[in-house]
């Protein structure tokens, strides 16, 4: 298994975090990488990887929609296992990424779940709620969510039943990529500095 690592992922003493992709970037997109170099640079070791499904369109150029879950957290259980297992580990991603973490989290008794851009709901399916496990999640855990996500907003999130280990961080304006529009005021550099910051943060209060 091909893993990506940035920062000090080799100190056994530095707190790690395992950032999977989402359903249609690879773990070197600039969301990905962006993402992985800031962290980096607040000394938090990234570690990344990516599901069977990506590795066959990097094999041969085709793209392929998203394994079955089955596969996809069994892919996320190898990737623990290759890491030592779970002590110390924070376990997270983009969207898919973060969301198959989530249903693992508690099984694998990992440090802490960070989810960037969590898809509540499929596009356009407000009713199909993605949120049953995270009512009675007991990992402590950080979602980083635009508040104009349309995969779940601000208005919307605000109204579910979600566990008290769960925080939130709001990045005003943000669609499903921490991205505000220009007439916010804010950048999208900003949001992901911001989101960098309070996941370091995190991070190193839970990976220890």
């Amino acid at each position: 298994m091909q893993l990506l690592k940035n920062g000090p992922a080799n100190r056994k003493d530095a707190p790690l975090f395992v950032l999977a992709h989402g359903a249609g970037a690879p773990m070197d997109s600039p969301f990905m990488h962006t993402m992985a170099e800031l962290l980096a640079d607040r000394d938090i070791g990234v570690v990344r990887f990516e599901f069977p499904y990506m590795v066959e369109r990097r094999e041969n150029g085709k793209k392929r929609p998203p394994n079955k879950q089955d596969v996809l957290l069994e892919t996320w259980r190898e990737v623990i296992a290759e890491l030592g297992g779970p002590n110390k580990l924070i376990i997270g991603g983009k969207s898919m990424g973060g969301r198959m973490a989530s249903l693992i989290a508690d099984e694998q008794q990992v440090a802490g779940l960070v989810c960037l851009g969590y898809p509540f709901h499929p596009p356009g399916k407000p009713e199909k709620l993605r949120t049953e496990h995270l009512q009675d999640l007991q990992t402590p855990s950080l979602i980083v969510q635009g508040t104009r996500d349309k995969l779940g907003d601000l208005e919307e999130v605000e109204g579910y039943d979600l566990s008290s280990a769960i925080e939130l961080l709001w990045l005003e304006d943000g669609d499903h990529d921490l991205k505000p529009r220009v007439k916010s005021g804010f950048t999208h550099d900003q949001h992901l500095q911001l989101a960098a910051e309070k996941i370091a943060e995190f991070v190193r209060k839970h990976g220890v």
